[in-house]
């Protein structure tokens, strides 16, 4: 594994945290040691936690558990997808979704 995915691994992990591991990660990633790879999932975080909650509000007033249960499975899903690839060192995008959030969050 190279030193660059090293260096940011330990942010990359903890953006995954809720959305207060994101922020923490953020300042984690200041100019002194900043990865381009925790930044890279530090977007990917922060798109999957503010998309369940501007999209779980709305969501929720549908009441129907299949409506509600498969936007959880959805979230769930990208979580995983994420949260593994920085455990693993990889930059895979999550699916549907990583690209846009990396474009939206491009400055962090």
């Amino acid at each position: 594994m190279n030193n660059s995915i090293e260096k940011g691994k330990n942010a990359a992990i903890v953006s995954y945290i809720t959305i207060i591991g994101s922020v923490i990660a953020i300042f984690m990633n200041q100019e002194d040691n900043k990865s381009e790879f925790a930044s890279f999932h530090i977007r990917q975080a922060l798109g999957i936690f503010l998309t369940f909650f501007l999209l779980g509000y709305p969501i929720g007033y549908f009441n129907s558990w299949m409506v509600t249960s498969a936007f959880w499975l959805f979230i769930f899903i990208l979580w995983i997808y994420g949260f593994l690839g920085a455990l693993n060192g990889e930059k895979k995008l999550v699916p549907l979704v990583g690209e846009f959030y990396q474009k939206l969050f491009k400055n962090l």
